[in-house]
C-alpha cells in the first residue's frame, strides 16, 4: 500500500502534490491532515500544512494476488484472465492441472471463490462480486443445474413435498431461481448461511 507525507503552503496544495507523486486521483486515496498551516508573525515562524495520503486498496487486485498465491502453494500454477466491470468480475483460470482446482461438483472451485470474495471485500466500503471459472466449467455446471431444477420441480409438484438442494454459492443458486421463476406449481427460497446456503423448492401456496 503506497503512502506519502507531503507539506505545502495549504492543505489543498499539499494534497495536490501528494496526488501527483502517487499518480492517483482524490477518489483513489485516503487523506489525513497531520498539521494545519500556521501563519507566522511578520513573515517569521510560520508552519506549512502536512498531510498523509494513502492509496486505497484495490479489492480486485487484492483478490487476484491472493488467488495466485493460493494456487501456487497448492502446486497448481494457473494463468488468470480478468474480465468484467464495476462490482461484477470474472477470473478465468487455465492450466495443466486445472481439474484439481475444480474438484468434485466444483466444490474446490466454489471454496476458492468464497475465500477470494472474503479477501476482496475485507475492510472495503464497496462490495465486489468475483466469480471463478476454469476451463468453461461454469457453463457446463449451469446446464446441469437447469436440469436439476426442472427435475426437482417436477418431484415437488407431484409429491407436494419440499426439496432442499445441496449448498451452493450465490451465482449457482441464482440459476435455480431463474430457471423456476415462471413455474406456477413451485416456489424457491434461499436458506441458511454462507457457505452452506442452499435453495429450497416447495409447493406454491394456493390462492
Amino acid at each position: 500500500m503506497k503512502m506519502v507525507q507531503v507539506t505545502g503552503k495549504t492543505v489543498e496544495e499539499a494534497v495536490a502534490a501528494a496526488l501527483t507523486e502517487l499518480q492517483a486521483s482524490e477518489e483513489q486515496v485516503d487523506i489525513r491532515v497531520l498539521e494545519e498551516p500556521k501563519k507566522g508573525f511578520l513573515g517569521f515562524g510560520g508552519k506549512p500544512a502536512r498531510v498523509e495520503v494513502t492509496v486505497k486498496a484495490d479489492p480486485v487486485q487484492t483478490a487476484l494476488d491472493y488467488l495466485q498465491d493460493v494456487t501456487a502453494k497448492m502446486g497448481v500454477p494457473v494463468t488468470i484472465t480478468k474480465s468484467g466491470r464495476g462490482d461484477d468480475v470474472l477470473f478465468e483460470m487455465s492450466g495443466e492441472k486445472i481439474a484439481i482446482l475444480i474438484g468434485k461438483r466444483g466444490q474446490t472451485l466454489n471454496s476458492l471463490q468464497f475465500l477470494v470474495n472474503l479477501v476482496a471485500n475485507q475492510g472495503t466500503e464497496k462490495f465486489v462480486r468475483i466469480v471463478l471459472d476454469a476451463e468453461n466449467y461454469r457453463a457446463r455446471r449451469k446446464e446441469s443445474l437447469e436440469r436439476l431444477a426442472a427435475h426437482s420441480a417436477q418431484k415437488v409438484a407431484a409429491t407436494r413435498r419440499s426439496v432442499a438442494l445441496e449448498p451452493m454459492p450465490a451465482n449457482e443458486r441464482k440459476v435455480i431461481h431463474v430457471t423456476l421463476k415462471n413455474e406456477r406449481a413451485v416456489e424457491t427460497t434461499s436458506e441458511g448461511t454462507e457457505p452452506f446456503r442452499k435453495v429450497v423448492i416447495r409447493p406454491a401456496k394456493t390462492r
